[in-house]
C-alpha cells in the first residue's frame, strides 16, 4: 500500500502538470489529510467520500482523503493510484470553476449518479433469492 508521504508527493507532481490557472482563486490549496470519510448519502455507510471541493469561511479549498482513496484501492500498483488521484483531483476542480461560475452542473451530476447508485443498489437488495432444491 502507498504511505500517506508517497501519495503527498504524487499529489503535488500531478497538481504541477497542470496549467497554473486552474488552481486561480483556489486560496486554500488542495490538501490531502489522513482521514477516513464515508459517504453522508449512503445509509449503508459503504461508500467512500475520495475528494471534497470546500468553499467556506476558510475560503476555497480541495481535501482528499488518503484513508478512503486507500480503503478503495488497497494494494493497487502506483500508476492505478496515481491515475485515480488525478481523477479525483480533476473532478473537484472542474467544481471549483463551476462554483467560480455559478454553475452547479457536476454537482446535480454526482447527485443523479448517487440517487441512480443507491436506487439500483436498494433494487438488487430486494430481489428474492432463487428458490433452494
Amino acid at each position: 500500500m502507498i504511505t500517506i508521504d508517497e501519495m503527498n508527493i504524487m499529489l503535488d507532481e500531478i497538481a504541477e502538470e497542470l496549467p497554473a490557472e486552474i488552481f486561480k482563486d483556489l486560496n486554500g490549496g488542495v490538501g490531502l489529510l489522513d482521514e477516513t470519510k464515508r459517504s453522508s448519502k449512503d445509509p449503508d455507510g459503504r461508500l467512500y467520500t475520495l475528494g471534497e471541493y470546500r468553499r467556506d469561511q476558510m475560503g476555497r479549498y480541495i481535501v482528499l482523503y488518503y484513508g478512503s482513496l486507500c480503503a478503495v484501492y488497497g494494494n493497487a500498483p502506483r500508476e492505478r493510484y496515481r491515475k485515480h488521484l488525478k481523477d479525483v483531483l480533476t473532478h473537484e476542480l472542474t467544481h471549483h470553476w463551476e462554483s467560480l461560475a455559478g454553475e452547479r452542473d457536476l454537482e446535480i451530476k454526482d447527485e443523479m449518479d448517487m440517487d441512480r447508485y443507491l436506487s439500483r443498489r436498494q433494487r438488487l437488495g430486494r430481489r428474492k433469492s432463487p428458490p433452494q432444491q
